[in-house]
């Protein structure tokens, strides 16, 4: 399995003003309103989805060391926001474990520190820079 998919429930597709579809899905972990690349009339049903995030992690700016070492994905006003391990790769890039979910991120300045591989972390997005992609296996 993709190390980036996890298995959700969609719960509700509508389309937003702005014309962008919007998808509200549960998993394990929490339940979230992100952009839906799937087939509106998913509602209802499981899917594998793959998250992706075209935010960046600036430490402290949008990411911050967290205060419990468990996952959660939640809805703050206009954000997403993630609970997960961050895991710094040698290439300048990042992935957040959330639940046994990696998903990718690039760093921007500043980035973390050299002691934050493998902390547990809170990032902060704007909701229309998350979208989620299902598929099959």
């Amino acid at each position: 399995m993709d190390d980036r998919a996890v298995l959700v429930d969609v719960e509700a597709v509508e389309q937003s003003p702005s014309g962008t579809v919007l998808g509200r899905v549960r998993s394990q972990v929490g339940t979230v309103v992100a952009l839906w690349k799937g087939d509106p009339a998913d509602v209802g049903r499981q899917h594998y989805v793959e998250w992706t995030v075209d935010d960046d992690i600036a430490w402290l700016g949008n990411t911050w060391p967290a205060s419990t070492a468990a996952p959660k994905l939640s809805d703050e006003g206009d954000q997403i926001a993630f609970r997960g391990q961050l895991h710094l790769t040698e290439d300048g890039a990042a992935f957040l474990d959330v639940g046994g979910v990696s998903i990718l991120f690039d760093l921007a300045d500043p980035s973390p520190p050299q002691g934050a591989d493998a902390m547990w972390v809170d990032v902060r997005v704007a909701r229309d820079s998350v979208s989620l992609w299902p598929y099959d296996l």
